[in-house]
């Protein structure tokens, strides 16, 4: 993948290599000028005229210098590139199969982040990982997946002015991706919901299964919020003091805004723990039921195994030795109805 080059303005606006490079070199001549005119001065040159020149050349140079904050986009193969290009030293190896969790790292001379993403229809499944590099002048992103591509265009896409300075574009960066976080753990709660009635209807078919798969994605989840707050705390902190402290509460509120995510995600899993409660209830309910049927079963046929014990017997003078069968029948159905008539004056069925 070819680097993408993005400069931040009010808008943030794509470029190219060679275009950025073009204005690099320009702002380059334009501070050798502003250098040349200071000097001419010096030597006794016209102060007025001197004075007009160089105040032309440095609001070139200041607006030249703005336009210059900029965010690339690479691959892991092309990822040295863009650190060069940037300008920005780092000691380390860009290797995104070694990302494990959201995190950021500060350097002597830059600030490396990690993004390790679980996709919301599949949180247990591959995570999308990035890394991120940030000096005093520019952005890095590596991104194999093309996710980071994605989430720009939507920031260019919205409304609101996306550029401006680096802390406003990780700001919306970060929103980007979370901003559908909500609805998904809507959805969580509308399955929980839809388990808890097929719980109440007495539908407990995979119910085990479908609470242990839901549990671990929100465990997942809740990790990944825990790991956000963490990581907008991190930058907010500006260790290297590489943002603007006016800036740095844009940080914040991607802290603030995982930790109403990870709130709501310990609120679901409250939830399926409390329906995995009733689920149990509803089990040991319907075992209790089983062992009563079973016990009403045993109780009735005890009588009646002890009578065909006693007629089943061998041995000499035998009541109704003869004709003793219709008896032992009617005895039956005598007890059968006796032990049936208490059972129904107790309640029991």
């Amino acid at each position: 993948m070819a680097i993408n080059v993005y400069i931040l303005k009010n808008s943030i606006v794509k470029s190219s290599v060679k275009e950025y490079q073009k204005m690099k070199a320009e702002l380059k001549e334009q501070k050798r000028m502003v250098r040349q005119q200071t000097k001419q001065k010096q030597q006794g040159k016209t102060e007025k005229l001197q004075e007009k020149q160089e105040s032309e050349f440095t609001t070139e140079s200041v607006k030249m210098k703005k336009d210059l904050r900029t965010v690339f986009v690479a691959d892991s193969e092309s990822a040295d590139q863009a650190l060069a290009l940037a300008g920005i030293s780092y000691e380390g190896e860009v290797n995104l199969e070694d990302i494990e969790f959201c995190k950021v790292e500060a350097q002597q001379k830059c600030l490396c982040g990690t993004l390790h993403i679980p996709k919301l229809r599949d949180p247990a499944g591959p995570k999308i990982m990035m890394y991120f590099f940030v000096n005093r002048k520019n952005i890095v992103i590596v991104d194999d997946n093309g996710f980071a591509e994605k989430i720009i265009r939507r920031i260019i896409a919205s409304r609101t002015k996306p550029g401006q300075s680096r802390e406003k574009f990780l700001y919306n960066f970060c929103v980007k991706f979370m901003d559908q976080d909500l609805d998904n753990l809507g959805r969580y709660g509308q399955k929980i919901m839809q388990i808890e009635e097929d719980i109440n209807d007495g539908e407990l078919e995979e119910v085990t299964e479908k609470i242990a798969q839901l549990r671990k994605e929100l465990l997942i989840l809740r990790e990944y919020y825990d790991e956000l707050h963490d990581f907008g705390k991190q930058l907010e902190e500006n260790e290297n003091r590489f943002f603007s402290g006016k800036n740095l509460e844009y940080f914040g509120i991607i802290s603030d805004r995982a930790d109403r995510l990870m709130g709501r995600t310990m609120y679901l899993l409250d939830y399926i723990g409390q329906i995995r409660e009733t689920y149990q209830g509803k089990v040991s309910e319907q075992q209790n039921k089983n062992m009563e049927f079973l016990t009403i079963i045993s109780t009735i046929f005890f009588p009646l195994t002890l009578i065909t014990g006693w007629y089943g017997m061998n041995f000499d003078n035998m009541p109704e030795l003869a004709n003793g069968y219709p008896g032992v029948i009617i005895l039956s159905l005598l007890v059968i109805g006796i032990i049936i008539f208490i059972f129904k004056k107790r309640k029991i069925f």
